[in-house]
């Protein structure tokens, strides 16, 4: 299956000149309707490549100079050599459900490497710019307790990288 995308731009912006290019998916339907386009300043591919290290059941479907697609445990992403004039935020940022602290120590340690930086309360910012929570899959269960919801918010609140063990001890 193949994909048209347009790029509009004004011709003396850094915006990528108006473009009509095709993505070749090499003959896979896509059945994600809704999937990110991320916006990156030239490393679209490098980007790829890494998350596709991290994430299990992860590739690259297409690519060229302009766009990479790939999917990230099966979900779809696109990345797209936009230029520099929009920056990745902490208003939206990608959530990772983590079932064991070895996952929360994967994703943590792989995506804050090489430049990453550590946030608060499980949210940290890659190499790339983008914005990660990852998250216990235990937390909803832990703060809809009322007897330890006070003291698991009050851990949480102190942690960078969440500590299960801690929030089942608060």
């Amino acid at each position: 299956m193949s994909g048209l995308f347009y790029f509009r731009a004004d011709r003396d912006s850094s915006f990528v000149s108006l473009i009509q290019f095709r993505v070749n998916i090499k003959n896979k339907v896509m059945t994600n309707k809704i999937y990110p386009c991320l916006w990156f300043d030239g490393q679209a591919q490098a980007a790829a490549k890494f998350y596709c290290t991290i994430f299990k059941n992860s590739k690259i479907t297409a690519d060229n100079q302009m766009v990479v697609t790939f999917e990230l445990d099966g979900k779809m992403f696109m990345g797209l050599n936009g230029g520099p004039n929009f920056k990745f935020n902490e208003a939206v940022s990608f959530v990772v459900d983590c079932e064991t602290q070895e996952e929360i120590d994967h994703y943590w340690n792989s995506l804050t490497a090489d430049g990453g930086q550590e946030s608060n309360c499980g949210w940290l910012k890659d190499k790339f710019g983008i914005f990660w929570q990852i998250v216990p899959t235990v937390l909803p269960k832990l703060l809809s307790d009322p007897t330890k919801a006070q003291k698991v918010m009050e851990v949480y609140m102190g942690m960078k990288k969440f500590d299960i063990k801690a929030l089942e001890n608060a």
